[in-house]
């Protein structure tokens, strides 16, 4: 199999997981580009896959790095339009439902909940609570212990269900 053919089947198979991983953490603008830009940062680097981890959990390493670059951008350039004094961008939280795709009202208070939280905590909520991925899947795409996803994953749950007891009035209760 070539090089092309093997990300091929890997956009086929993972291309909607790293969809909704990569809208969850930036923001629902560009994201199919951010897709795209996953998949041809692992061609260029599909020699330094190392057989000894799933292509899914290696995907979603180069997603989440994406994602993290993506956000720096950002930064950047509100800084920028802070000191130009230029319009001023939009925050996340301001999007439309429309422009969530339109999600569900839930969804969406979900959505917002999880983008307030700390970024360590917004990546294991992300990874083992949306994605449904394992503790070692996530170890290796966060690079931590599994111990430390465990335990980060426990604190961000009840972080998340806490903003979304304020957000809602007591509505959810943890599952």
């Amino acid at each position: 199999m070539t090089d092309h053919q093997i990300i091929s089947d890997w956009f086929y198979q993972y291309s909607d997981d790293i969809y909704h991983f990569l809208i969850y953490r930036v923001g629902s603008t560009d994201v199919e580009d951010l897709v795209q830009e996953v998949f041809i940062k692992a061609i260029k680097g599909l020699e330094t896959f190392q057989e000894n981890s799933q292509p899914k959990t290696w995907l979603f390493t180069i997603a989440r790095n994406v994602a993290i670059d993506e956000l720096r951008k950002r930064n950047r350039n509100r800084w920028k339009s802070y000191i130009f004094n230029e319009e001023k961008q939009k925050a996340v939280n301001d999007k439309t439902p429309d422009d969530l795709f339109l999600l569900n009202e839930e969804t969406i208070k979900l959505y917002q909940a999880i983008q307030l939280l700390k970024v360590n905590y917004r990546d294991v909520v992300i990874l083992r609570g949306i994605k449904e991925l394992s503790e070692k899947e996530t170890s290796s795409i966060l690079n931590w212990s599994e111990s430390k996803v465990r335990s980060t994953y426990h604190r961000a749950k009840k972080a998340l269900l806490k903003k979304l007891q304020s957000e809602l009035g007591g509505e959810y209760s943890e599952r």
